[in-house]
């Protein structure tokens, strides 16, 4: 029976080594959504320009990207020119702005650009927390019925771009 117990060690190790080998290689960066291939939810929010309440609705009938920003974000604002790029090339693109303060983001844009065909306040973050973000910067692509094609968590630049312009046709 002792010379079992010498035994215990080893096996854990190996046991561990395969959990480690079997990791190799996977994307680190990739966050799964149980969202995706769900329509997204139901939502009510203030059109910054127009100060009136939207819901599913207003959104576009065409794929678009759903981005959540913020001014206090400092890769929202590294991503923000890119999104001016992409919108220039005719992306839509619906910004949330997640949990801010309405006159620093309507600032923010007037001094950045506004690369957004719309944009939502989710001052409080509820739509964030239903969409399962984790933080801004997160990118979305929806397609034109309303349903999550893609979730991508970070800045969105030309590598990401690459993926995502896959799932918006």
């Amino acid at each position: 029976m002792k010379k079992l117990l010498f035994f215990i060690p080893l096996i854990a190790f190996i046991a561990l080594g395969v959990v480690f080998y079997q990791q190799l290689g996977k994307d680190t960066e990739y966050m799964p959504s149980a969202l995706v291939g769900q329509p997204m939810p139901e939502f009510k929010l203030v059109d910054m320009a127009s100060d009136s309440v939207v819901s599913n609705e207003a959104m576009p009938d065409e794929p678009y990207l759903l981005n959540f920003w913020a001014t206090w974000c400092p890769s929202c604002s590294a991503e923000h020119a890119y999104l001016g790029e992409l919108a220039e090339q005719g992306v839509n693109i619906v910004g949330i702005d997640y949990k801010d303060e309405t006159p620093a983001a309507k600032q923010w844009l007037v001094e950045r650009g506004n690369p957004y065909s719309l944009v939502l306040l989710d001052e409080m973050g509820k739509f964030g927390v239903d969409m399962g973000i984790t933080g801004a910067p997160e990118t979305f692509v929806v397609s034109a019925t309303g349903e999550i094609l893609y979730r991508h968590q970070g800045v969105v630049n030309e590598e990401v771009w690459q993926t995502l312009k896959e799932y918006m046709q």
